[in-house]
């Protein structure tokens, strides 16, 4: 029985700009077929064990030809496969969406068209350039721009499209702005037209140069501006000296790289995309039950003498969850706590125990182990039985310190911490290109799995990719790996949170842009 193919259009480039649809095409997809315009952080929703297929095209450079790509979604389909046709933009607007779906129906294979939102609209605007505007335009033309001056000059009417509609956006047509420039001219829009050209809309390279049909060629010859790239013509352009707004978010053009457990990236994700920035994730740490039967028995041992402690430390939202993911194998709940005075170190531990329905005292200053000292002190006597539950890379201090005090510490490892299986050529590239601005480290061993990760990947030297890069840290311990592995920190946030961390990074941005 043949599968299906959705032919889904990708937004502009920024993921969260996909409709919701196209979001769990994605994610139910066995097979996702994408071009050089669709997100790479789109790829990263796809469910275990589904392929990845680029057939992108650049410049001159077609890696499959379009009757290929048309067949080859036949051949997925016929596998009894689901399938997702990835393409950038809107896949109806010079997508060539129609050849792909002919085939499909002439091999009576269903199909859908989830429509994208359109680069010739959502580009402009992040540019801060409505395509209408009630004073300067109340129509738009959308116009290929990509093809040779011949094959334009065949399939565009230049006496009529020149002055049908107050605004003309030309899609892909970088590389031929002199011959659209003079044509618009010849056929009677005046040189002084306003002109703005946006490359790279949405993603963190996003560009803009504006000028008029008489001088824009030199001026994309003079800043050496390439595609891709929407061409838009009319008065509307004037509008951005009052309505650009990307440019002023404070992580405007900054790629962030992203290292969290896919679990926990979502926070700092979110925040970094609120900021303007472009968060770019590789998750480096998978966490999983422990597997030795010694350790298996160790937990077993320490939830059969809940009642027994005097407190229970977290140290981490990961040593949390799989905590309570034991108690529930041994059919415990909380009430096997109720003696235990409960302590979480961060916020974001302290919230995912209440998510368990324990409001937990939480350590305070700078929520590393060392502030549980500073805040319960006087409350740790010799003798209590402490319980830390935390994982196998957790550091001994906060147990050598409790255990000189006189306390009774039981240490157990109720999660490891694993390099997740992670193949990523893209992320090289753009580190060896100069393209990320920061890499955020959230623990010790996000570091080390980072750099053996790049190892596993083919780098020889891993950290010198990030010589020109920003090391951005959550803490002095975290910081201190990162220097040790050979990596410049450039910052430490304040407090051990997503926030103080997006702060810094933000902090760091005003001093780069004042020092230019």
């Amino acid at each position: 029985m043949a599968g299906k193919v959705y032919l889904v259009g990708a937004g502009p480039g920024n993921a969260k700009l996909i409709t919701v649809k196209g979001w769990e095409c994605i994610q139910k997809a066995d097979a996702v077929v994408y071009d050089r315009l669709a997100s790479p952080r789109l790829l990263r929703i796809m469910k275990a064990g589904a392929s990845k297929i680029y057939v992108g095209k650049k410049t001159n450079r077609h890696t499959m030809k379009q009757e290929d790509i048309n067949q080859l979604l036949v051949d997925l389909a016929l596998e009894g496969k689901t399938v997702v046709r990835l393409k950038g933009g809107d896949p109806t607007i010079f997508g060539r969406v129609g050849e792909e779906a002919e085939l499909l129906r002439r091999h009576n294979i269903p199909f859908e068209i989830v429509p994208g939102v359109t680069s010739a609209i959502s580009v402009p605007a992040y540019a801060g350039i409505p395509v209408t505007h009630r004073d300067y335009a109340s129509s738009i033309s959308i116009i290929t721009g990509h093809e040779s001056p011949d094959k334009l000059n065949r399939a565009i009417y230049w006496d009529k499209v020149t002055n049908a509609t107050g605004t003309l956006v030309f899609m892909m047509g970088v590389a031929n702005i002199g011959y659209i420039s003079q044509q618009l001219i010849d056929h009677g829009r005046p040189k002084d037209t306003p002109v703005a050209l946006i490359r790279w809309g949405t993603w963190a390279e996003q560009d803009t140069l504006v000028g008029t049909l008489e001088d824009i060629e030199h001026k994309v010859q003079e800043h050496g501006f390439r595609p891709p790239g929407v061409i838009v013509v009319g008065d509307v352009v004037k509008q951005r000296e009052r309505l650009q707004w990307a440019e002023f978010m404070p992580l405007f053009g900054k790629r962030i790289l992203v290292t969290r457990a896919r679990s926990q990236a979502s926070e700092l994700v979110t925040r970094i995309e609120e900021l303007g920035g472009e968060p770019y994730e590789l998750p480096v740490i998978e966490t999983v039950p422990v597997q030795a039967d010694h350790q298996r028995e160790q937990i077993a041992e320490a939830l059969n003498q809940l009642e027994q402690y005097d407190w229970v430390i977290f140290t981490s939202v990961n040593g949390v969850e799989h905590f309570f993911r034991a108690m529930e194998e041994q059919d415990r709940d909380i009430r096997s706590l109720y003696r235990a005075r409960i302590v979480a170190i961060g916020p974001s531990t302290k919230k995912v125990l209440r998510d368990k329905g324990i409001l937990a005292e939480q350590v305070q200053g700078s929520y590393q182990q060392e502030g549980l000292m500073d805040t319960f002190d006087a409350d740790l006597l010799p003798g209590q039985k402490v319980l830390l539950p935390s994982g196998n890379l957790a550091r001994p201090w906060l147990s050598d310190r409790l255990k000189e005090k006189g306390l009774e510490v039981h240490s157990v490892s109720v999660y490891e911490t694993v390099v997740p299986e992670e193949q990523d050529d893209e992320l090289i590239g753009l580190l060896q290109k100069g393209k990320v601005y920061a890499v955020t480290f959230t623990s010790s061993s996000t570091v080390t799995h980072l750099l053996t990760l790049l190892e596993r990947m083919g780098c020889e030297q891993p950290a010198s990719l990030f010589k020109n890069v920003h090391v951005a840290c959550i803490g002095p311990v975290t910081a201190e790996t990162a220097a040790n592995a050979g990596l410049h920190v450039s910052i430490v946030s304040e407090e051990a949170t997503i926030e103080s961390l997006a702060d810094a990074l933000c902090h760091m941005g005003d001093q780069v842009h004042q020092l230019g």
